[in-house]
């Protein structure tokens, strides 16, 4: 959490001198400097991500602004719903109303999206996983907003699991040659100098496209298989066939994926399916900050 409000405090400073460079010209014009009072609305539905970023804004520009939280990260909202009520000097809150309203709208777009997904496969067991196709600079955000809605995050980099892909494989010449490489690298002393920490039981994960390649990697010891680009009965066909050659292991299913068929993809017995567009293609919700009249 102390890392996230780290990257959140420069995100923002950084989202901040993007919008306002050396000032706000209109509002430093034509508004007075004084207290006003404003309430922020949702125009459509979904679910909510983001308060605090939105908190974060308004601060870095008033550290005296008051801000009342009627809605939180997590909650569903419908149109007209109020979200916050903003209270502090006007200046800071019409300089920082756009950024803080772009956070908001990306990261409940996310949250939106995800929810919908994890509400179709639901009863499944299946769980609804992010991936790392996100907005460059923005990835712990987006993968906060997907807890949000209620999906769960799959690996944060290339640093916390193994994930042994196409290109891997063609590179080293085999699942087996590849898994080979992955177990000896991992209790390497050089490897723990590294990382800095024990990773001899980092979990691997290899992808999958064949019944071929599905024998292979479980005859390697391979204990979680991401079942790639797959129709829902070719992967019901390929769940079957890992369940009987081995128990304990992980299936994952990814590619393709979409809210007409995410039902289906669930029902074949994966544990997991991870959705490259809960963060590369969720539409922004939609939010508006009005000002009180003064009383």
């Amino acid at each position: 959490m102390e890392l996230l409000d780290e990257i959140v405090s420069f995100l923002v400073d950084y989202a901040l001198t993007e919008d306002i460079g050396p000032g706000d010209v209109t509002t430093l014009a034509c508004i007075e400097k004084g207290p006003i009072e404003a309430v922020l609305l949702a125009k459509g539905n979904g679910v909510l991500a983001g308060i605090p970023i939105l908190e974060t804004v308004f601060t870095k520009l008033d550290k005296n602004i008051a801000i009342e939280i009627i809605k939180d990260d997590g909650d569903p909202f419908s149109a007209g719903d109020k979200i916050v009520r903003i209270s502090g000097q006007r200046r800071a809150i019409l300089t920082g109303e756009r950024t803080a309203l772009n956070f908001l709208g990306h990261l409940s777009g996310i949250a939106t999206l995800t929810a919908r997904f994890v509400e179709k496969v639901q009863g499944t067991g299946a769980a609804i996983l992010d991936t790392r196709k996100t907005t460059p600079g923005l990835r712990l955000l987006e993968k906060y907003a997907v807890t949000c809605g209620g999906g769960q995050n799959h690996r944060f980099g290339l640093y916390d699991m193994v994930l042994i892909k196409d290109n891997h494989i063609a590179a080293c010449g085999s699942i087996n040659m590849a898994v080979d490489k992955v177990k000896k690298y991992l209790v390497d002393p050089r490897a723990e100098k590294k990382f800095g920490v024990h990773i001899s039981a980092t979990e691997i994960e290899v992808e999958i496209e064949t019944e071929a390649q599905l024998r292979e990697a479980i005859d390697a010891g391979v204990k979680r298989l991401l079942l790639d680009n797959q129709s829902p009965p070719s992967l019901a066909s390929l769940v079957k066939i890992a369940r009987h050659l081995a128990s304990g292991l992980k299936l994952e299913a990814s590619g393709n994926v979409n809210l007409d068929n995410v039902r289906a993809v669930a029902e074949t017995g994966v544990d997991f399916i991870s959705i490259g567009a809960l963060t590369h293609s969720a539409p922004s919700s939609d939010f508006s900050l009005e000002i009180l009249p003064r009383s």
